[in-house]
């Protein structure tokens, strides 16, 4: 996907000895969106900590980098004859004879070292200072920032896609609150800019302002204009729109002293795993305290401190923890931590609750499985057909009120719950609508400025293009529903393993909750045997249903 941005100057700071002005230079190809305040004294270290782990997370490339080894293979290139030679020859004279040529091809090699030196050398310095001085060009895409009447709040996401990151300002951080245009737009942020962000103490007024001055000037050959055209991959957008309905799904809640927090960092920066499994083991009781077990240490961390309050005791396991060391900086700062483990290999949401402000950091199932791949997440949620006409109805009434709950939206439009749940996971499958696990509310929000193509990129894993054709082909057979003891329903079926092998079949179960949400489900195709429910559901579940939603 191609993205271009144009923004009216460069985010920028001045600072001085009484005062640090910061104006974020907004795209001004987007919708008019600007925001001028004073920071509040007594929030400004914390405000300072959680922009500044916002930025750990821009620049945070967690992928396994592979082992440099083209000068090894250059080598074994110049020198296979030679290596060849040796292991060939049998006598002595053709030792004799391989000696001086060796020799000889020896100081032809030191001498090509010596003249290509200089330029591995310059090399290596521009790649050293281009990181230091211009890491701009390390960074894919800039934060987006979205100014609502009750909050101001930033997102971003991780180079290596498996980290997603907001935080949350409500006005009261603020004060002289100066005139504000609600909307989303993206802003100009370099790694001077954060240096900057260092500056902030809270004996000096702070400023922060994303200006309106780019809105005024139309003609695009303006000098103060620099235009930045990015394509970026469809996975990136993906993963953008998974986080917003994986935000909204059932979780295991629980809240975590920040001492505790910090015994986890303490843990993982004390401690370097060299086998697996690499995994935080939490088992949780009703009225116990919290317990965590790091593998493959074997270390039990209880937290006397923070005592688990759900109902049913579960045990969940996740990977990709170093990943939490980016909270390290908010322990101080903050209240709270709140937690919501999706389950066993699935993704987590750690909450920093800090005094008029939340930093919400999304990991998905383990590192090296971003965002895009972590699970279809969309295909977990409530799934009813929607047409236009409700769905415009439900964009319309949340755009003019920018937040409000599943249950408001409902009595305020007279229609059922599951249908405007439904039509919300079509927003944020659009790009539209964010949903805020703080307030429990669906927020507006565009991330891009032009329609989104949700059909290239909800396809991804192809999963329920494949039910769709089963169900087309009308390839379920004995399909079964009841009532579970908890209020859901329960469908049973055996369907076809494709639809080129028809006569092996599948034998195949979901099951619902009250609110329409696949909660469970059972296969025995080769895809789930192999995946559980840690990449989402497979075709046959989905293909269910497809036929269930058709029947309600």
């Amino acid at each position: 996907m191609k993205f271009e941005y144009r923004y009216f100057g460069n985010s920028q700071v001045n600072d001085s000895a009484t005062a640090t002005s910061m104006q974020f230079a907004p795209d001004t190809l987007r919708t008019p969106t600007y925001f001028a305040a004073t920071l509040q004294p007594t929030l400004a270290l914390a405000y300072r900590e959680a922009i500044s782990a916002m930025h750990d997370v821009v620049v945070s490339d967690l992928r396994t980098q592979p082992k440099d080894r083209t000068a090894y293979f250059a080598w074994l290139a110049e020198n296979e004859a030679s290596l060849l030679a040796d292991f060939m020859a049998q006598e002595k004279d053709l030792r004799e004879k391989i000696a001086p040529v060796r020799a000889e091809l020896t100081k032809v090699q030191n001498k090509k070292a010596e003249v290509i030196k200089p330029f591995y050398k310059a090399q290596r310095e521009y790649f050293d200072y281009l990181y230091k001085e211009n890491r701009d060009m390390w960074i894919v895409l800039d934060p987006v920032i979205t100014v609502h009447p009750d909050k101001v709040f930033f997102e971003c996401f991780s180079r290596d896609e498996s980290t997603y990151a907001s935080l949350s300002c409500r006005h009261n951080v603020f004060k002289h609150l100066g005139e504000f245009a609600c909307g989303t737009t993206n802003i100009d942020y370099s790694s001077a800019l954060y240096d900057e962000f260092q500056k902030i103490r809270a004996y000096k007024e702070t400023r922060f302002e994303i200006q309106a001055d780019g809105f005024q000037v139309q003609t695009g050959h303006d000098e103060q204009y620099h235009e930045a055209k990015i394509d970026l991959p469809d996975s990136w957008m993906r993963g953008f729109l998974q986080v917003s309905t994986a935000m909204s799904l059932p979780a295991h809640k629980l809240d975590l002293h920040p001492m505790d927090v910090h015994s986890i960092c303490h843990i993982l920066r004390r401690k370097t795993e060299r086998v697996g499994p690499r995994s935080i083991r939490f088992i949780l009781e009703p009225g116990q305290p919290i317990t965590m077990l790091f593998e493959p240490w074997g270390i039990k961390l209880v937290c006397q401190r923070s005592v688990f309050t759900g109902k049913e005791a579960a045990e969940v396991r996740i990977w990709g923890r170093r990943r939490l060391l980016t909270l390290e900086r908010l322990i101080a700062v903050a209240d709270k931590f709140s937690v919501m483990l999706m389950g066993t290999g699935l993704p987590s949401f750690w909450i920093a609750h800090l005094p008029d402000m939340d930093y919400t950091l999304g990991l998905s199932g383990w590192t090296a499985n971003d965002w895009s791949r972590a699970g279809q997440f969309d295909l977990l949620a409530p799934r009813l057909d929607v047409d236009d006409t409700t769905a415009q109805a439900v964009a319309h009434a949340l755009s003019s009120q920018w937040s409000a709950s599943t249950a408001s939206l409902a009595q305020q439009l007279q229609l059922d719950s599951k249908l405007v749940a439904s039509a919300l996971t079509g927003l944020m499958q659009a790009g539209r609508v964010v949903y805020d696990t703080v307030d429990q509310v669906a927020r507006w929000r565009d991330l891009v400025r032009e329609p989104i193509n949700v059909a290239s990129l909800r396809f991804a894993s192809e999963r329920e293009a494949l039910a769709a054709q089963l169900v087309h082909k009308n390839l379920l057979l004995d399909l079964q529903s009841a009532r579970t003891t908890g209020g859901g329903i329960e469908w049973k079926a055996s369907v076809s393993t494709s639809i080129t092998n028809t006569k092996k079949l599948s034998k195949t179960m979901i099951r619902l909750d009250n609110d329409d949400r696949l909660v469970d489900g059972n296969c025995s195709c080769d895809y789930f045997v192999r995946n559980r429910m840690f990449r989402g559901p497979c075709e046959h579940m989905l293909a269910i249903r497809q036929i269930a939603n058709s029947k309600q």
